[in-house]
């Protein structure tokens, strides 16, 4: 079809960087050395220097990530966790798997991240952490969350898979919270070829339990210290990661651009538009809008050759996974965003008159 709008055409992001990705690639097959060698312990260095943060361990995915942490901190059976009413499921998955409870919390409409003001009164004795997702790339209002949680003695965590190189005030996603998890699953800002995923921290002491949990509870070759699982960031993975940060503020700067043109062209149509805010700058990982009829935007874009899609449609506390668990708990502002959200097509590599056909089509 002419005129086709990929949501995100990961091929063109892999051809604008070939012959680096290329060459990184040939460098680990040469060393013949595949796990826990050079290409991940540089990385982690390169990536927590850009966080702003002292320590990185890269690991197997974004998931993990999360429950590692939890697991640094002694989180688990019997502890509750705050986490947001609305996020992708791998949020509570997480918690789930240590054996905590995730308990949500509604969040704010403008910006779809956790309401800060209702996190006090979902504390209780049992509670340990505060998961916080900067939702779609844009940063949660971390200063009050951070002042409640040292009120009672909480860690809080971000979970920053969709938000690589966003800030805070001037700060960095990953240095605003105790310990910070990152997904690089193929499609996020700073993606790998493949599943992987790093936890950085300025608490040295956690960043070498998880290093220790993540191989199956050593540091020491054979000698076993806790029971730990299986969850390292490969060589090829690095390599390519290493490649890829070095665009990752121009590649971020090419989404802000998108979305500042998006929200120029759609400002006369009945939808909600993102906010874009000098002190909350987000990544841009998706642009968000709300409709009061997405299907029938979703078909028509469909029959045109542009390609939409919903993060998320259903909350964690919806789907028959926890259905049962919360099904007395309703979220007003998070289950009226989930039915109106629709995510545009942004990437590094879309070009403008692919944003302008995008408003044309949403125009009509």
């Amino acid at each position: 079809m002419i005129n086709e709008v990929p949501f995100l055409d990961l091929k063109q992001a892999y051809l604008e960087l070939e012959s680096e990705i290329d060459s990184a690639v040939k460098q680990v097959f040469n060393s013949g050395w595949y796990i826990q060698g050079s290409e991940v312990s540089v990385f982690e260095g390169e990536f927590s220097d850009y966080c702003s943060v002292t320590s990185c361990v890269g690991v197997a995915n974004g998931l993990e990530a999360i429950e590692l942490i939890l697991r640094g901190y002694g989180i688990g059976l019997g502890d509750e966790v705050i986490v947001p009413a609305h996020t992708f499921i791998a949020t509570w998955l997480a918690v789930s798997k240590t054996g905590a409870r995730p308990v949500p919390i509604d969040i704010q409409e403008y910006s779809y991240n956790i309401d800060p003001t209702l996190i006090e009164g979902a504390i209780n004795e049992n509670t340990k952490a505060i998961i916080v997702v900067h939702l779609y790339g844009r940063p949660a209002d971390m200063d009050p969350i951070n002042l409640v949680a040292r009120r009672y003695g909480l860690k809080v965590i971000e979970d920053a898979a969709q938000a690589h190189g966003a800030t805070y005030f001037g700060r960095r996603v990953g240095s605003l919270s105790d310990a910070a998890a990152f997904s690089f699953y193929p499609g996020k800002n700073l993606g790998a070829m493949g599943d992987a995923g790093a936890v950085v921290s300025n608490d040295e002491e956690l960043i070498q339990r998880i290093r220790m949990l993540s191989n199956y509870g050593s540091i020491e070759k054979y000698h076993h210290e806790v029971k730990g699982v299986n969850s390292r960031l490969d060589e090829i993975q690095a390599a390519i990661l290493r490649v890829k940060l070095t665009k990752l503020d121009e590649w971020n700067a090419r989404r802000l651009e998108i979305a500042s043109e998006y929200n120029a062209r759609l400002a006369e149509l009945d939808v909600v538009v993102p906010e874009i805010n000098k002190d909350f700058i987000s990544s841009w990982h998706l642009y968000v809008i709300r409709v009061s009829n997405r299907q029938c935007i979703m078909e028509k874009c469909r029959r045109n050759g542009i390609q939409l899609l919903v993060h998320y449609p259903f909350l964690p506390s919806q789907m028959e996974a926890y259905s049962k668990e919360y099904k007395e708990r309703r979220f007003e502002v998070a289950e009226r965003v989930v039915s109106e959200v629709v995510s545009l097509p942004i990437g590094p590599q879309m070009k403008l008159s692919q944003v302008e056909r995008v408003c044309e089509v949403l125009r009509a």
